[in-house]
Protein backbone atom coordinates (compact mmCIF):
# COMPACT_ATOMS: atom_id res chain seq x y z
CA UNK A 1 0.00 0.00 0.00
CA UNK A 2 1.45 3.51 -0.93
CA UNK A 3 1.49 5.73 1.56
CA UNK A 4 -0.67 9.30 1.41
CA UNK A 5 1.16 10.30 4.69
CA UNK A 6 4.93 9.74 5.31
CA UNK A 7 6.63 11.90 8.01
CA UNK A 8 10.44 10.91 8.96
CA UNK A 9 12.33 11.68 11.98
CA UNK A 10 10.04 14.55 12.78
CA UNK A 11 10.25 17.02 15.44
CA UNK A 12 8.38 20.05 16.69
CA UNK A 13 9.18 22.33 18.96
CA UNK A 14 7.24 25.52 20.12
CA UNK A 15 9.15 28.86 20.05
CA UNK A 16 11.90 26.37 19.84
CA UNK A 17 12.04 25.54 23.38
CA UNK A 18 9.51 23.25 24.55
CA UNK A 19 9.10 19.69 22.67
CA UNK A 20 6.10 18.42 21.19
CA UNK A 21 7.01 15.75 18.94
CA UNK A 22 9.93 13.79 18.84
CA UNK A 23 11.95 12.13 15.75
CA UNK A 24 8.35 10.56 14.51
CA UNK A 25 8.45 7.79 11.69
CA UNK A 26 4.92 7.16 10.44
CA UNK A 27 3.30 6.45 7.24
CA UNK A 28 -0.15 5.91 6.70
CA UNK A 29 -1.74 4.41 3.54
CA UNK A 30 -4.94 5.15 1.39
CA UNK A 31 -7.94 3.72 3.34
CA UNK A 32 -6.46 2.65 6.42
CA UNK A 33 -8.30 3.86 10.13
CA UNK A 34 -5.94 5.00 12.35
CA UNK A 35 -5.94 6.03 16.05
CA UNK A 36 -3.25 8.29 17.80
CA UNK A 37 -3.40 7.18 21.07
CA UNK A 38 -1.93 8.87 24.26
CA UNK A 39 -2.01 10.76 27.42
CA UNK A 40 -2.76 14.30 27.55
CA UNK A 41 -0.11 16.31 26.05
CA UNK A 42 2.00 13.77 24.43
CA UNK A 43 2.16 15.14 21.01
CA UNK A 44 -1.22 13.37 19.49
CA UNK A 45 -2.93 16.80 18.42
CA UNK A 46 0.33 18.18 17.31
CA UNK A 47 0.82 15.68 15.13
CA UNK A 48 -2.57 15.77 13.93
CA UNK A 49 -1.43 19.41 13.04
CA UNK A 50 1.76 18.75 11.53
CA UNK A 51 -0.49 15.88 9.17
CA UNK A 52 -3.39 18.54 8.02
CA UNK A 53 -0.73 21.63 7.23
CA UNK A 54 -1.88 23.51 10.35
CA UNK A 55 1.50 23.89 11.56
CA UNK A 56 4.86 23.06 10.62
CA UNK A 57 8.01 20.46 11.79
CA UNK A 58 10.50 22.02 12.80
CA UNK A 59 13.27 19.32 12.04
CA UNK A 60 12.74 16.31 9.53
CA UNK A 61 10.75 15.95 6.39
CA UNK A 62 6.97 15.39 6.01
CA UNK A 63 5.69 14.05 2.81
CA UNK A 64 1.88 14.17 1.61
CA UNK A 65 -0.16 12.82 -1.74
CA UNK A 66 3.88 12.48 -2.99
CA UNK A 67 5.20 16.10 -2.74
CA UNK A 68 7.42 17.27 0.02
CA UNK A 69 5.72 19.84 2.14
CA UNK A 70 6.61 22.74 4.04
CA UNK A 71 5.99 26.08 5.02
CA UNK A 72 8.38 27.26 1.73
CA UNK A 73 6.22 24.71 -0.47
CA UNK A 74 2.61 25.01 0.74
CA UNK A 75 1.77 28.70 1.99
CA UNK A 76 4.73 30.78 -0.18
CA UNK A 77 2.73 31.06 -2.87
CA UNK A 78 -0.70 33.01 -3.44
CA UNK A 79 -2.29 30.76 -6.03
CA UNK A 80 -0.95 27.07 -5.07
CA UNK A 81 -2.64 24.43 -7.06
CA UNK A 82 -0.97 21.47 -4.51
CA UNK A 83 -2.63 24.06 -1.31
CA UNK A 84 -5.87 23.69 -3.42
CA UNK A 85 -5.84 20.42 -3.83
CA UNK A 86 -4.83 19.66 -0.28
CA UNK A 87 -7.31 21.16 1.23
CA UNK A 88 -9.83 19.40 -1.11
CA UNK A 89 -8.61 16.09 -0.34
CA UNK A 90 -8.10 16.20 3.33
CA UNK A 91 -10.86 17.63 6.10
CA UNK A 92 -9.89 18.07 9.83
CA UNK A 93 -12.16 18.35 12.83
CA UNK A 94 -11.09 20.29 15.73
CA UNK A 95 -11.75 19.21 19.11
CA UNK A 96 -13.33 22.27 20.42
CA UNK A 97 -16.17 22.78 17.97
CA UNK A 98 -16.36 26.23 18.94
CA UNK A 99 -12.91 27.03 16.98
CA UNK A 100 -14.42 25.82 13.82
CA UNK A 101 -18.19 27.25 13.74
CA UNK A 102 -18.06 30.64 12.55
CA UNK A 103 -21.02 30.90 9.81
CA UNK A 104 -24.39 32.39 10.86
CA UNK A 105 -26.78 29.74 10.28
CA UNK A 106 -26.17 26.10 9.86
CA UNK A 107 -26.62 25.71 6.19
CA UNK A 108 -24.25 28.62 5.83
CA UNK A 109 -21.61 26.62 7.87
CA UNK A 110 -22.05 23.26 5.81
CA UNK A 111 -22.02 25.26 2.30
CA UNK A 112 -18.92 27.23 2.86
CA UNK A 113 -16.30 24.66 2.25
CA UNK A 114 -18.01 23.70 -1.23
CA UNK A 115 -18.34 27.29 -1.89
CA UNK A 116 -14.66 27.45 -1.78
CA UNK A 117 -14.42 24.72 -4.84
CA UNK A 118 -16.63 26.31 -7.63
CA UNK A 119 -19.28 24.47 -7.44
CA UNK A 120 -22.51 26.35 -8.87
CA UNK A 121 -24.99 27.98 -5.94
CA UNK A 122 -27.67 24.85 -7.33
CA UNK A 123 -24.51 21.92 -6.93
CA UNK A 124 -24.04 23.59 -3.29
CA UNK A 125 -27.54 23.39 -2.25
CA UNK A 126 -27.78 19.98 -3.35
CA UNK A 127 -24.67 19.16 -1.84
CA UNK A 128 -26.09 20.41 1.52
CA UNK A 129 -29.23 19.10 1.13
CA UNK A 130 -27.79 15.73 1.11
CA UNK A 131 -25.40 15.85 4.20
CA UNK A 132 -28.12 17.45 6.33
CA UNK A 133 -30.20 14.55 5.44
CA UNK A 134 -27.48 11.64 6.21
CA UNK A 135 -26.78 13.54 9.11
CA UNK A 136 -30.34 14.00 10.17
CA UNK A 137 -30.06 17.28 11.23
CA UNK A 138 -32.91 18.77 9.44
CA UNK A 139 -34.29 20.70 12.30
CA UNK A 140 -30.67 22.83 12.99
CA UNK A 141 -30.61 23.88 8.71
CA UNK A 142 -31.26 27.60 10.18
CA UNK A 143 -29.67 27.77 13.45
CA UNK A 144 -27.63 29.67 14.67
CA UNK A 145 -24.44 27.11 15.65
CA UNK A 146 -23.50 28.80 18.45
CA UNK A 147 -26.80 28.07 20.16
CA UNK A 148 -26.47 24.53 19.80
CA UNK A 149 -25.35 21.72 22.04
CA UNK A 150 -21.94 20.53 22.23
CA UNK A 151 -23.12 17.25 20.62
CA UNK A 152 -25.28 19.18 17.70
CA UNK A 153 -22.03 21.53 17.34
CA UNK A 154 -19.88 18.44 16.76
CA UNK A 155 -22.50 17.18 14.52
CA UNK A 156 -22.26 20.33 12.14
CA UNK A 157 -18.38 20.37 12.10
CA UNK A 158 -18.53 16.79 10.63
CA UNK A 159 -20.83 17.67 8.02
CA UNK A 160 -19.47 21.09 7.58
CA UNK A 161 -16.19 18.87 7.15
CA UNK A 162 -17.75 16.24 4.60
CA UNK A 163 -19.66 18.63 2.49
CA UNK A 164 -16.22 18.35 0.66
CA UNK A 165 -16.32 14.82 0.09
CA UNK A 166 -12.49 14.65 0.93
CA UNK A 167 -10.36 11.15 1.13
CA UNK A 168 -9.35 11.92 4.51
CA UNK A 169 -10.76 12.32 7.60
CA UNK A 170 -8.46 14.01 11.28
CA UNK A 171 -10.53 13.87 14.18
CA UNK A 172 -8.79 15.26 16.92
CA UNK A 173 -10.36 14.06 20.34
CA UNK A 174 -13.76 13.50 18.77
CA UNK A 175 -15.83 12.08 21.63
CA UNK A 176 -15.01 14.58 23.93
CA UNK A 177 -17.94 15.86 25.87
CA UNK A 178 -20.02 14.02 23.62
CA UNK A 179 -23.25 12.03 25.56
CA UNK A 180 -23.69 8.18 24.77
CA UNK A 181 -25.88 8.41 21.78
CA UNK A 182 -24.19 11.14 20.12
CA UNK A 183 -20.79 8.83 21.26
CA UNK A 184 -22.83 5.60 19.27
CA UNK A 185 -23.69 7.99 16.29
CA UNK A 186 -19.84 9.04 16.07
CA UNK A 187 -18.81 5.36 16.36
CA UNK A 188 -21.35 4.15 13.77
CA UNK A 189 -20.44 6.91 11.08
CA UNK A 190 -16.89 6.75 11.14
CA UNK A 191 -17.27 2.81 10.59
CA UNK A 192 -19.69 3.99 7.25
CA UNK A 193 -16.77 5.99 6.04
CA UNK A 194 -14.12 3.28 6.76
CA UNK A 195 -16.45 1.05 4.68
CA UNK A 196 -16.55 3.90 2.40
CA UNK A 197 -12.85 3.40 1.74
CA UNK A 198 -12.16 6.92 3.36
CA UNK A 199 -9.28 7.34 5.42
CA UNK A 200 -9.85 8.18 9.13
CA UNK A 201 -7.19 8.90 11.42
CA UNK A 202 -8.36 9.84 14.89
CA UNK A 203 -6.58 11.34 18.20
CA UNK A 204 -7.74 10.35 21.21
CA UNK A 205 -7.18 8.64 24.25
CA UNK A 206 -10.65 6.75 24.85
CA UNK A 207 -9.87 3.23 25.18
CA UNK A 208 -13.72 2.52 24.91
CA UNK A 209 -13.76 3.65 20.81
CA UNK A 210 -10.47 2.76 19.35
CA UNK A 211 -11.31 -0.83 18.44
CA UNK A 212 -14.29 0.00 17.51
CA UNK A 213 -13.33 2.25 14.96
CA UNK A 214 -9.61 1.69 13.95
CA UNK A 215 -7.34 -1.40 12.83
CA UNK A 216 -4.09 0.19 14.03
CA UNK A 217 -3.36 1.85 16.77
CA UNK A 218 -0.22 4.84 17.57
CA UNK A 219 0.70 4.99 20.95
CA UNK A 220 2.49 8.37 21.91
CA UNK A 221 4.60 7.97 24.94
CA UNK A 222 4.81 11.21 27.10
CA UNK A 223 8.19 11.73 26.25
CA UNK A 224 6.28 13.10 22.69
CA UNK A 225 7.51 9.76 20.65
CA UNK A 226 5.71 7.15 19.38
CA UNK A 227 6.00 3.79 21.72
CA UNK A 228 4.59 1.37 19.08
CA UNK A 229 2.67 1.64 15.89
CA UNK A 230 0.81 -2.28 16.20
CA UNK A 231 -2.52 -3.53 15.60
CA UNK A 232 -5.01 -2.25 17.98
CA UNK A 233 -6.19 -5.29 19.38
CA UNK A 234 -2.99 -5.96 20.29
CA UNK A 235 -2.58 -2.82 21.83
CA UNK A 236 -5.02 -2.59 24.37
CA UNK A 237 -4.09 -5.79 25.71
CA UNK A 238 -0.84 -5.02 26.16
CA UNK A 239 -1.73 -3.73 29.88
CA UNK A 240 2.09 -2.87 30.50
CA UNK A 241 2.45 -0.47 27.73
CA UNK A 242 -1.36 1.27 28.19
CA UNK A 243 -0.19 1.58 32.09
CA UNK A 244 3.47 3.30 30.74
CA UNK A 245 1.72 5.43 28.29
CA UNK A 246 -0.51 7.06 30.64
CA UNK A 247 -3.60 5.86 29.52
CA UNK A 248 -4.82 3.74 32.08
CA UNK A 249 -3.91 4.13 36.10
CA UNK A 250 -4.58 1.19 38.56
CA UNK A 251 -5.45 0.70 42.29
CA UNK A 252 -4.80 -2.23 44.25
CA UNK A 253 -7.99 -3.88 46.49
CA UNK A 254 -7.33 -6.78 48.80
CA UNK A 255 -10.67 -8.69 48.92
CA UNK A 256 -9.66 -11.71 51.66
CA UNK A 257 -7.04 -13.55 49.92
CA UNK A 258 -7.24 -12.02 46.86
CA UNK A 259 -5.98 -8.70 45.76
CA UNK A 260 -8.26 -7.17 42.99
CA UNK A 261 -6.17 -4.83 40.85
CA UNK A 262 -8.35 -1.99 38.71
CA UNK A 263 -7.05 -0.93 35.54
CA UNK A 264 -8.85 2.53 34.44
CA UNK A 265 -8.76 4.44 31.72
CA UNK A 266 -9.14 7.95 31.58
CA UNK A 267 -13.19 7.68 30.87
CA UNK A 268 -12.84 5.22 34.06
CA UNK A 269 -13.32 2.01 31.60
CA UNK A 270 -12.68 -1.23 33.95
CA UNK A 271 -10.66 -3.87 33.63
CA UNK A 272 -10.11 -6.86 36.22
CA UNK A 273 -7.31 -9.05 37.40
CA UNK A 274 -7.67 -10.91 40.22
CA UNK A 275 -4.35 -12.60 41.94
CA UNK A 276 -4.98 -15.25 44.54
CA UNK A 277 -2.43 -14.85 47.25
Amino acid sequence: MDAIFELRNVSYSYTGKINALREINLEIGQGEQVSIMGANGSGKSTLLAIINCLVYLTSGEYHAFGNLVNEDTFDSMKDNDFRRFFRKKVGFVFQNSDIQLFSPTVFEEIAFGPLQLDMSREDVRSRVDEIISMMEIEKLRDRAPHTLSGGEKKKVCIASVLATNPDVLLLDEPTAGLDPRTQLWLIELLQELARAGKTVITATHDLDIIEQISSRAVVMGEDHSIKVDRPTVEVLNDLELLLEANLIHKHMHRHGAITHQHLHDHHETHKHIHKAN
